[in-house]
């Protein structure tokens, strides 16, 4: 089985229509497949997810392969999220030399604090 948690409008692909419950669709998996393999299959419109995926916690691409067990986090097209700041799309899911939060990189850079992240966007 893969879950697949939806955020934001993809939430309406999942069972229960309760905002309050969590939107997570368990799939049956029978790849190897990809992450766009998966979406076609649950019949969530491509134009609809922005480049906030992830695999395991891991910032993800269409084009990442997919396997029985695997955590799905979709995001649509129109919640952008921090984590470009540490991490750049990959395929082949290794994130190898992004930069994540809590490392000694991110210490360098500020804390995460309001101040820190205002500093960021002006740059």
């Amino acid at each position: 089985m893969i879950s697949v948690h939806l955020y934001g409008k993809l939430r309406r692909f999942a069972a229960s229509a309760d905002p309050t419950s969590e939107s997570v669709v368990e799939v049956a998996w029978e790849g190897p497949g990809t992450i766009a393999d998966l979406v076609k299959r649950l019949g969530i419109p491509i134009e609809e997810l922005g480049s906030n995926l992830f695999v395991n916690g891991r910032y993800a691409t269409l084009e990442t392969h997919v396997d029985d067990g695997d955590r799905l986090g979709l995001f649509p097209d129109d919640m952008q999220l921090l984590y470009k700041w540490y991490f750049s799309p990959n395929s082949s899911n290794d994130a190898e030399g992004a930069s994540r939060p809590g490392d000694s990189r991110e210490a360098s850079q500020g804390s995460g604090t309001s101040e820190s992240m205002s500093k960021r966007s002006e740059s």
